[in-house]
């Protein structure tokens, strides 16, 4: 997800100035707060995948996460992106998913900071 993440910023000429690796999706809003509280940075790319378990676990972990983020993305007025999979998805899914989710994560936060753009000026 990584690696297809930095060729869709590269094609988008964006400047990636910092990566952070979490050992988990619910560790993701803390960095994410601090990420956003930098005045050069402009948007946060998440990525990962939530494979489903044994229980109900995947859902709980996906949901908090997912408002979270929204939640931070509103407070700092800085997109943040959903690129997590999931949840309940196995694992051949999550490696079909990664191109598409990382893609798509990288193509939001540029299109929503285009657009917040535009409607400040």
């Amino acid at each position: 997800m990584y690696d297809v993440a930095l060729e869709t910023a590269k094609k988008l000429n964006l400047d990636v100035i910092h990566t952070s690796n979490v050992p988990g999706i619910f560790d993701m809003p803390l960095v994410i707060d601090k990420l956003l509280q930098r005045s050069d940075v402009d948007a946060v790319v998440t990525l990962g995948a939530v494979i489903k378990g044994q229980t109900k676990h995947d859902e709980v972990i996906a949901h908090s996460t997912a408002r979270n983020i929204a939640k931070l993305s509103v407070k700092h007025q800085k997109p943040v992106s959903l690129g997590i999979s999931g949840p309940g998805m196995q694992v051949r899914q999550a490696y079909a998913r990664i191109r598409p989710v990382s893609e798509n994560a990288v193509n939001a936060v540029f299109k929503v900071h285009n657009e917040i753009k535009e409607i400040e000026k």
